[in-house]
């Protein structure tokens, strides 16, 4: 057996050169009624095995090292809130990318709204994934590996989606109830948000009161949202609260949906928000965030009636929009 392993860290070992160091966590999380399972990937200090990670028949997912001593020195910290129906596994993309640049990157998977587990009832409780990364972050800060190594001065909330929402409210915008149905009813099935909702019986006008609570997490100190979901509902004056804000919008006009636009056909949140900055990447689309697709993955989905979360508007080539993602979210962070 220790030879076995002994090859195995051989041969493995030139391909994790440049891989982050990775490990699954386990939060303990009093909001939920079961332990929060998260992931951390780390610059690396030694070499371990590589694993793939993310990896199904319709994404190609990443490979990552399990386990390594933690680069030293004090990393910034991101951490991460997926999507609607999506998993913190399939951010691993951007989470390599960040980490060749020097920061700790980690994210849980939201009960409720993860891949295969999102329900229409758990949209509208951002406060829940709020308080999943307040127990993340504080996780992160109590542990004895990884606590000495963040910068807790250069934390940063980046959301993508509902988890843009969620950044958004964590950073401390507040959001009204009754714009949100107003929101609804303008553009009823066009909206998938309020399309998904209204499937699960779930009536924008009688939202639980949770919506409208303080969400703000202490020591953040930045957003970064991407195509965020629930802007229209957002409320002017709670905007002064927020820490430093940088918006991604992906897509020129043709491809944004209404949901997440935050230009003047939609909720105008830009202008609302003028001391944020932005960058609009195009060509490209809302899922074009999600991880890179096997060859197979849009025919597959197509066949299983699913989202087209593998289709790419034309001209445009994913790993080359994650390429400018992640360059532009180094920049907003100061890698």
């Amino acid at each position: 057996m220790k030879t076995v392993l002994a090859l195995l860290l051989l041969s493995t070992a030139a391909s994790a050169e440049s891989l982050p160091g990775f490990d699954h966590l386990t939060i303990d999380a009093p909001h939920r009624p079961r332990p929060l399972q998260a992931a951390i990937w780390y610059p690396a200090a030694s070499e371990t095995y590589t694993v793939p990670l993310g990896a199904n028949p319709a994404f190609a997912g990443t490979r990552v090292q399990v386990g390594p001593a933690i680069a030293a020195g004090a990393h910034p910290l991101v951490i991460l809130s997926h999507g609607s129906g999506g998993n913190i596994e399939n951010l691993g993309w951007l989470a390599e990318g960040l980490v060749a640049r020097g920061a700790i990157v980690a994210g849980v998977n939201h009960p409720g709204a993860t891949s295969g587990d999102s329900s229409p009832r758990q949209l509208p409780m951002t406060i829940d994934r709020t308080r999943d990364l307040s127990a993340l972050l504080a996780t992160l800060k109590a542990d004895p590996a990884f606590g000495p190594r963040i910068d807790a001065g250069n934390v940063t909330a980046l959301g993508f989606s509902l988890g843009g929402a969620t950044v958004l409210a964590a950073g401390g915008a507040l959001f009204d109830a009754k714009a949100y149905a107003a929101y609804c009813d303008r553009f009823g099935t066009d909206a998938p948000d309020c399309l998904f909702m209204a499937k699960g019986g779930v009536d924008p006008h009688a939202l639980p009161p949770e919506f409208q609570a303080d969400m703000r997490i202490d020591g953040l100190s930045r957003i970064v949202a991407v195509d965020p979901a629930f802007t229209y509902a957002v409320i002017d004056d709670s905007l002064s609260r927020l820490p430093p804000v940088h918006l991604v919008t992906l897509g020129g006009p043709d491809h944004v949906w209404p949901a997440v636009d935050i230009g003047p056909d939609g909720s105008n949140f830009i202008a609302r928000l003028p001391d944020a900055s932005r960058t609009v990447i195009n060509p490209a689309w809302h899922f074009s965030f999600l991880g890179l697709c096997t060859a197979q993955g849009p025919a597959l989905l197509a066949d299983e009636g699913d989202d087209p979360v593998c289709d790419n508007p034309a001209g445009s080539d994913r790993a080359a929009v994650h390429a400018q993602i992640i360059e532009d979210v180094a920049a907003a962070v100061g890698l």
